[in-house]
């Protein structure tokens, strides 16, 4: 015995729309600014490296 419905494929919209109770939240995914793009690991990186030096710079001149 065929099952009628299963096969049915429902038609979506192209985009991802906001829910009607979304009180107004931004999706921040679709805003383009201009400037430099940094990715979090690059971030991550140069903090690390700034922290590093700053230490050694800090032991070296409180050692002479």
């Amino acid at each position: 015995m065929p099952k009628t419905g299963s096969k049915r494929k429902r038609k979506r919209d192209g985009g991802a729309g906001m829910p009607s109770g979304g009180a107004g939240l931004i999706r921040f995914f679709e805003d383009e600014t201009p400037g430099i793009k940094v990715g979090p690991t690059l971030v991550i990186i140069f903090s690390s490296i700034l922290v590093a030096v700053t230490i050694l710079a800090h032991v070296f001149a409180t050692g002479a």
